[in-house]
């Protein structure tokens, strides 16, 4: 069946990363993942083929093993609407390609000709151009985007794929966390961020909500203090856990301790840290935002402090 026509809202508004799979402290790599981003973001069209879910849409990737999941949701609940994987072989050779000529321009720009380098240049869209192509024909009845969005999602798969981190979770031997409160907007993934941060490779840290919620702001900014993106992160829900097991669980909500008893999760310690919610605070936007720098602050101590021991 061919593709529908694409109407306005059929386009991406949002694209996260996961922090698990797809990792770098180096901030000239997390720059080039920004810019990817924002550039498919700012012009696309784009639509999950097999549902008739209505747009816009939010885009998560994560990379598992030799595959780029490509995981469509709403995007304001992230709840999930499709998600795709998309094996990285048949494009091997083009993203070797890829980086080769963005070399080859880069020290065009610096001391080539004009000739030379309009003719990496057209190389480079060349290039470009077949990447699409294949990106469109692999997805045909799976995801639906134009030639210009496919060069965008391209090099936004460049940009992440040799960061990424290549150990399945169930084939890892490092300790596991699971932080655990009522939606995944501010509590848990402020938490799984931090222990990130805090013990980074020496963990595999996660969280996941009751329900879904939606991204929160002052969480981002009050991140972007301490130097941890958290523009990456979206809501999960415990339904869409695909570990069973850990070595430690976090309940960060009252609601999160019942639905952790409730469901068949197995781990070494459960735990119940009693924090204050920041949404629950009503004033001034720095009162607010006090708020969640204070929430900040004590979980990274309790995490420092717990979580010695766990990886040591």
């Amino acid at each position: 069946m061919a593709p529908r026509a694409f109407q306005t809202e059929d386009r991406i508004v949002t694209v996260t990363l996961d922090p698990n799979t797809i990792t770098s402290v180096d901030p000239d790599e997390v720059h080039e993942w920004r810019v990817a981003s924002y550039d498919l973001v700012s012009s696309n069209a784009f639509y999950p083929a097999r549902v008739s879910a209505p747009g816009p849409f939010a885009l998560h990737l994560s990379i598992v093993s030799n595959h780029i999941v490509l995981d469509v949701r709403h995007p304001e609940t992230f709840a999930p609407i499709a998600a795709h994987y998309l094996s990285l072989t048949p494009f091997r050779s083009l993203i070797r390609d890829y980086f080769r000529i963005r070399e080859s321009y880069y020290e065009a720009i610096r001391s080539a000709s004009t000739f030379q380098i309009e003719a990496v240049d057209m190389g480079r869209r060349g290039l470009h151009n077949q990447a699409a192509e294949l990106l469109i024909e692999r997805l045909r009845t799976k995801l639906v985007m134009d030639l210009e969005t496919a060069r965008r999602l391209f090099t936004l798969i460049c940009a992440v794929q040799p960061y990424a981190s290549r150990v399945p979770e169930r084939d890892s031997v490092l300790p596991t966390v699971l932080f655990v409160c009522s939606m995944n907007s501010v509590r848990s993934p402020i938490a799984a961020a931090l222990a990130r941060k805090l013990y980074p490779g020496r963990l595999v840290a996660r969280s996941a909500g009751v329900r879904s919620g939606k991204a929160d702001h002052f969480v981002h900014e009050v991140m972007e203090e301490v130097g941890v993106d958290m523009s990456v992160h979206t809501p999960h829900t415990m339904d869409e856990l695909a570990a069973s097991r850990f070595d430690l669980i976090v309940t960060l909500a009252e609601d999160a301790a019942e639905a952790i008893a409730r469901r068949a999760l197995e781990s070494d310690a459960i735990e119940h840290w009693q924090v204050d919610d920041p949404t629950e605070i009503e004033g001034p936007r720095d009162s607010v935002k006090a708020a969640y720098r204070a929430l900040r602050e004590t979980l990274e101590r309790r995490l420092s402090d717990r979580l010695a021991t766990l990886v040591g």
